[in-house]
């Protein structure tokens, strides 16, 4: 019989000479279905990304568990505040070229990302692609800005496909909710960052 979020063989008890540890590490990687799309600009504060990031899972009923990376436009690489957010959470920061971003539909397109990155929307765009093919969006883009204080950053979180135990997609509900892998090491680590984003 087949487990069904590892995927694993189940049996009757633990089986002779497994080892409970690489258990618990499987199912949390299978738990992590989520993705926060993060825009930012030029010289954002890793805190505020962060803050930003607890935000958005917490307005949406969303556990910090779930989240397998944030998500980016390629400009954005290197940004030393994506990438200290992303370690922070132990997550990999990943990115897109603007053109594969520009192609998602998201329901908040942006002129002045457009211009700033060439792509509507870095945040929901790069939530969305990096959760494949039904993936879905469960927050929408959500700015850092604060009283008396401009936004440095945006996130939305999207959720990709669960599959069942039969292999059907299930629906993901949305709950209380109203985007390569960078270069470099492998944990976002990598070409320089652009001008600005979202």
């Amino acid at each position: 019989m087949k487990n069904p979020v590892t995927g694993a063989d189940t049996a009757e008890g633990p089986e002779q000479g497994s080892d409970p540890a690489e258990t618990d590490r499987e199912l949390a990687s299978a738990q992590r279905m989520l993705t926060v799309g993060v825009g930012a600009s030029r010289g954002v504060a890793g805190d505020e990304v962060l803050g930003l990031v607890r935000r958005v899972l917490d307005e949406g009923g969303l556990p910090a568990a779930c989240v397998r990376e944030l998500a980016t436009v390629d400009a954005k690489a290197g940004e030393p505040g994506l990438l200290a957010a992303a370690d922070r959470l132990g997550v990999p920061l990943r990115t897109y070229p603007s053109g594969a971003l520009c192609a998602v539909d998201v329901p908040t397109p942006s002129e002045l990302t457009r211009t700033a990155v060439a792509t509507p929307s870095v945040a929901e765009a790069a939530a969305l692609l990096a959760s494949g093919e039904g993936g879905r969006l469960l927050v929408r883009k959500t700015s850092s800005a604060g009283p008396g204080r401009a936004a440095m950053a945006t996130a939305a979180v999207a959720t990709a496909a669960m599959p069942s135990a039969v292999g059907a997609p299930l629906a993901v509900p949305a709950g209380g909710a109203t985007g390569t892998w960078a270069g470099g090491d492998g944990r976002g680590r990598g070409r320089p960052g652009g001008k600005e984003a979202e």
